[in-house]
């Protein structure tokens, strides 16, 4: 002990050969449990191909949008700068930016409301929750009959309390958010929207449906919204004597009827469809082959760990 400490150089070449014996005796540990590692490995590798096959082929159609333009033609950047305060404290919108209306858009995109007015306006739920697969042949969905039959348009499901054989829209939601992705590109603004579904046509209707639902609920709240401060507007311009408040109501009123007008002549109101969905010939999952390679490594790993287990246990 002492002529360790007092050489340290002779020190470091006995942790050196402890590590040799060590590593030596983990390989040979490993080596000799081979052929657990081996069947371990290989029924991991037989499981995740016979997974990787039973399961369908989801399908991505996206779009690509730009967020509208908002006109100015009749001087609103002025009168926001000049009566914003005043506006404001009226509950009268004069309007924002494009990229903001675009953020809304998207958030409402993402939303529980949105999203349940959007299943229920298109009859969705069933091609959302209970398709099994997609014939490509003759284009024509089946569906899990443990789940709903169609002939019948009944669920049949079988769940525990709270949940019916209907999903909910809560559950109905959590599947649309899995399969919806919403990406704004920071650099350019372009909005990307996509859908993944069993089927290509369907993932390219829903895109469809998702754009032109999105600018008819923006359009919806900035009329509805507009409506509401005219009529507002209105009863001031009928109680004020003072002209120069009078001119300022009017010029708001007046900004308020173009927004409307605006809404009413613009069917892609708040995002342009730059790059329309397709639908889809290449499939975009599932990835079968990094599943069967993730699997073995796995079953390796965990072979390995079981080997060195069982000789742990074996020593003590």
């Amino acid at each position: 002990m002492e002529n360790s400490i007092n050489n340290p150089k002779q020190a470091r070449e006995q942790i050196i050969a402890n590590d040799e014996i060590d590593l030596r005796e983990l390989f040979t540990v490993i080596w000799q449990g081979k052929w657990i590692i081996i069947v371990i490995t290989a029924l991991f590798a037989v499981a995740s191909v016979a997974y990787a096959i039973t399961q369908p082929d989801i399908y991505k159609s996206e779009a690509l949008l730009a967020p509208a333009q908002q006109d100015d033609t009749g001087g609103l950047g002025a009168l926001t700068g000049q009566f914003g305060g005043l506006a404001s404290l009226a509950g009268v919108n004069l309007g924002g930016s494009s990229s903001n209306k675009a953020q809304l858009a998207i958030e409402i995109l993402k939303s529980r409301q949105f999203t349940k007015d959007f299943i229920q306006k298109h009859s969705i739920l069933p091609d959302l929750m209970a398709v099994k697969a997609w014939n490509s042949e003759i284009n024509i969905i089946t569906y899990d009959e443990e789940l709903y039959i169609v002939e019948q348009n009944k669920w049949v499901r079988e769940v525990d309390a709270p949940f019916k054989p209907k999903p909910s829209m809560q559950e109905a939601y959590i599947e649309f958010s899995e399969i919806l992705t919403v990406k704004p590109e920071e650099e350019t603004g372009m909005v990307i929207i996509a859908i993944e579904h069993k089927s290509p046509y369907i993932a390219q209707q829903w895109v469809n449906w998702l754009i032109e639902d999105i600018n008819q609920t923006m359009k919806q709240r900035d009329v509805l919204e507009a409506n509401k401060s005219t009529e507002f507007l209105t009863k001031q311009i009928q109680l004020t004597k003072i002209s120069d408040i009078r001119a300022v109501l009017y010029n708001l009123v007046e900004e308020q009827t173009k927004t409307i007008m605006f809404a009413n002549v613009r069917d892609e109101y708040v995002f342009k469809t730059v790059d329309p969905a397709i639908v889809p010939e290449k499939k975009s999952g599932p990835k079968r082959a990094l599943i069967c390679i993730l699997s073995v490594f796995f079953g390796a790993f965990l072979g390995v760990v079981l080997v060195l287990i069982k000789r742990a246990v074996q020593k003590d």
